[in-house]
This record gives C-alpha cells, sequence and structure tokens, in this order.
C-alpha cells in the first residue's frame, strides 16, 4: 500500500511560501518576472499560460504561448480566486483538501470559479502582505507548481529551495 503524504507536500510548499517573498513589488516588477518567466518557457520549448493579477483581479501580465488557449486562461482565472481567497498556493489548497476531505463546494464555492490544484502562488512582500498572484497552466497540476517555484526561486536568486515530494500519483 502506498503511503500518500499529503502533510509532506503541504508542508514543503509553506517553507516554499516563506522563502520566495518579494522587497518590493511594483507592476514592473509584475512585468519584469513574466518576461522572465516567458523566456524560461521558450527557451526550453515548452507551451504555457502565464498570468500575474494583483488582489483585486487586475492583470499586470498575462502571455499565452502558441500551444495554450482560452482553456488554460479559464483554469488560470480559477487557480487566482483560489489563491486570493485561500491566501496560499492553489497545491497547498489541494493538499489541504485531501487532508480534511473538503472539496470546493464544501466551501460554498463554485468549481466553475474555484479550483484546487497546482499552478497558482501567492506573491508577498517580505513582511507577509499578499501583493500578487502568479498562475500557470497546462502542465500536469503539480508541474505546473514546480514550474513556478522553480522560477521565482531563479528570479528571486533563491537556492536550497525544497521541493515537493513526488505526488504524480497522488490524486
Amino acid at each position: 500500500m502506498e503511503i500518500k503524504d499529503y502533510e509532506a507536500v503541504r508542508d514543503a510548499i509553506a517553507q516554499q511560501e516563506r522563502m520566495l517573498r518579494f522587497e518590493t513589488f511594483s507592476n514592473k516588477d509584475a512585468l519584469e518576472l513574466g518576461m522572465f518567466i516567458a523566456s524560461m518557457v521558450y527557451a526550453r520549448n515548452m507551451d504555457l499560460a502565464i498570468a500575474i493579477r494583483r488582489l483585486n483581479g487586475a492583470l499586470l501580465f498575462h502571455h499565452l504561448t502558441p500551444g495554450t488557449n482560452l482553456t488554460n486562461q479559464l483554469w488560470m482565472k480559477r487557480k487566482f480566486n483560489t489563491v486570493s481567497l485561500m491566501e496560499c498556493s492553489s497545491l497547498s489548497a489541494w493538499a489541504t483538501a485531501h487532508i480534511s476531505g473538503e472539496t470546493v463546494a464544501t466551501h460554498g464555492l463554485s468549481e466553475n470559479d474555484y479550483v484546487f490544484c497546482g499552478g497558482g502562488f501567492p506573491l508577498r512582500l517580505k513582511s507577509g502582505e499578499l501583493v500578487a498572484v502568479l498562475t500557470v497552466s497546462n502542465l500536469p497540476h503539480p508541474e505546473d507548481h514546480s514550474f513556478l517555484v522553480n522560477a521565482l526561486a531563479d528570479f528571486l536568486g533563491v537556492t536550497d529551495l525544497p521541493q515537493v515530494p513526488e505526488i504524480d500519483d497522488l490524486g
């Protein structure tokens, strides 16, 4: 029998969220981060949708590579809603839901607007203030999370970032 350690996943993500913080975060920073991530995507010949939004929903950066489309855009909107409401990464919300047995509906939310899966990450200042949300879409959801945290770590110059335990078969 396979052990599914959702708590280890949640704990690793909590560490990532503490480590990946900004001194300041302006609209220009969002553009630079978005362009940095888009450059990584193109350098790796990946197809990935990328968005950065303020908490009020204002879109600061948005790019769809040729292999992505409106479906990815809609997934990113649902991930944004989850991160901004839960104030944690969408993969952390996913792990927490598995631990507690809760669903999107448990919280009185619509699956049309919210989703518990990887690919959304809170952008915080070093003070802890949540200022924006980074989302990506088009990879399997654990890979969406892994890509975006590694891109953020590269952008911020963070080394020794804890990685989330292997979760492809956790469901």
